[in-house]
């Protein structure tokens, strides 16, 4: 996928409201035993990364340190008019990090009030001495609005083959 082409699409109108606003993601990698996982994690977007964050110790970071490609998707809407859906596919870096890193806690203040903000940054900085920073950048991206009719190619198809 080209530059441009990702650019575009990160930067709809709803591909932000979900990277600024959704405070979880579920992320996809191979564990250290090549089988599959997928799990739900806070995110924050930089602009041009994602970043996770986690224990030093978390076995996601010795796996994503032999095996970096990932898939992460960002979604939201409970019913199908309002379903959307931001797929990401990329490569993560993990770089190990002493204390608390802030795009934990700027995650994190997505979801909390002023106060649980600053209680939660002090427990983690009691309990963190390191953590990874896990920051993927984006090698594809497709955003997708359901209600809209912003739908993945196949089912585009389909809709127009049947209508």
């Amino acid at each position: 996928m080209k530059r441009h082409e990702i650019d575009d699409e990160l930067t709809s109108t709803g591909a932000q409201q979900l990277l600024t606003s959704s405070s979880v993601a579920r992320l996809a990698y191979l564990a250290t035993d090549a089988t599959p996982r997928v799990i739900p994690i806070g995110f924050y977007w930089t602009a041009d990364q994602v970043v996770v964050s986690t224990a030093a110790t978390a076995p996601k970071v010795a796996a994503l340190s032999a095996h970096p490609d990932v898939a992460l998707t960002i979604d939201s809407g409970d019913t199908p008019g309002d379903a959307r859906s931001l797929s990401i596919r990329g490569r993560a870096s993990v770089q190990i990090v002493d204390g608390v890193t802030e795009e934990y806690l700027a995650s994190a203040r997505k979801a909390m009030d002023a106060e649980a903000a600053a209680q939660f940054e002090q427990n983690c900085r009691e309990l963190y001495d390191q953590m990874a920073r896990i920051a993927i950048t984006p090698h594809w991206v497709r955003y997708f609005d359901f209600g809209a009719g912003r739908l993945p190619q196949f089912l585009q198809e389909l809709v127009e083959r049947t209508g």
